[in-house]
């Protein structure tokens, strides 16, 4: 084999691919990136057995053949190399060669054929949807999934398609979050549950191009992300998502208009004086044209007033003051409207259209100290 390329192309491609390799395996080529030439094509590929991403690189190709290159030392060679032309041969032993300008590099790798071929997807099931929307949608859901691997479910997102309507669904225990996407076309039903770091990893290779499409295929237990000259293939997780229907309320007590730059900035400020450890609670006090916002720690006390706008109830009400950042972050609106019920019951952060639905937890305070 017998390739040269860009240094910046080479780099690009081990960059994407990277997601997918093992770092927990006691296969030691599962822990390589698969260089293949074949037809004009430079492809590089990993596969964790979970996950595998395959991509395409613009090259010269002198000699077809392929080889399994330990991926870390590989990247790490690339990465240092100058940013000039790289020119990459193999022989018969499984040694490669990697030489631009006066660097030369020989290192070990293993024959192609023993590395594990990415599954096989039927292209059957499918939507197209534009790279930015998927990045939003991924960026506007992917904070609330779990990282507790005992519920596996939890660690992954709902991606459920019914006729021209995408719903994607996160949640873990303590919040919801919901982002209801308006498709090109009507398809058929689907409803699976993608694992987050799958969606995390690919989430950094989209370019966010408008104009840039992503066709996404569904089979019982894969899905396939088509962009570009690059595949994502992931696992699904297994099992019946929880039926969020019946935690999603439209009666409310008391319904508040607020900016969402003033609100996020307030807490912002009152998380100063928290401890990670500490868990104490932003406490709202919600009376007719203002809200107060206060905070009691270790560290001290703040408070603060924001003008609103009130329909219903006053309410006292404490919140995980991360979790509220955490969704107003991601929301692009100027102005929001917060449903509440009561000092126990979920607040919800919505529009009209319901294009996001954002579901968080109360927590318990002591009203004595604020």
């Amino acid at each position: 084999m017998k390739i040269v390329c860009t240094k910046s192309s080479l780099l690009q491609g081990v960059n994407i691919v990277l997601k997918a390799v093992s770092n927990k395996t006691t296969l030691p080529i599962l822990e390589c990136i698969l260089l293949e030439v074949s037809n004009q094509t430079i492809t590089l590929t990993a596969n964790d057995m979970e996950l595998g991403i395959e991509t395409v690189i613009e090259g010269n190709v002198l000699e077809p053949g392929k080889i399994a290159l330990n991926a870390k030392l590989f990247s790490e060679i690339v990465r240092k190399l100058p940013d000039n032309d790289i020119t990459i041969t193999t022989n018969s032993s499984h040694q490669a060669v990697i030489t631009c300008e006066k660097s030369k590099f020989t290192i070990s790798g293993q024959g192609g054929e023993d590395f594990p071929l990415l599954p096989e997807i039927e292209k059957q099931q499918s939507i197209t949807i534009s790279q930015f929307m998927l990045k939003e949608v991924i960026r506007q859901t992917i904070f609330s999934i779990s990282d507790n691997e005992s519920n596996k479910l939890m660690t992954g997102e709902l991606f459920e398609i019914s006729d021209d309507n995408l719903k994607v669904v996160s949640l873990d225990g303590h919040r919801i979050s919901i982002r209801n996407i308006e498709l090109k076309d009507c398809y058929e039903n689907i409803k699976v549950v993608v694992p987050g770091k799958t969606l995390s990893d690919l989430s950094k290779i989209l370019n966010g191009g408008t104009e840039d499409e992503v066709h996404i295929y569904f089979t019982n237990k894969h899905i396939l992300f088509e962009l570009d000259q690059t595949i994502v293939v992931s696992r699904l997780l297994e099992g019946e998502y929880y039926n969020i229907n019946q935690m999603l309320s439209t009666d409310y007590e008391t319904k508040i208009q607020i900016n969402k730059k003033e609100f996020l900035n307030c807490i912002d400020r009152a998380s100063l004086l928290i401890r990670e450890s500490d868990k104490k609670p932003i406490v709202i006090n919600i009376q007719e044209d203002s809200m107060q916002l206060s905070i009691q720690s270790f560290i001290g006390s703040m408070k603060e007033e924001i003008y609103i706008r009130k329909e219903g109830k006053d309410l006292l009400i404490g919140f995980n003051p991360k979790f509220l950042m955490d969704a107003l972050r991601v929301i692009d609106d100027e102005v929001i409207d917060i449903y509440l019920v009561n000092p126990k019951a979920p607040c919800f952060i919505k529009d009209a259209a319901q294009s996001y639905v954002y579901l968080i937890l109360p927590v318990n305070f002591n009203a004595a100290n604020i």
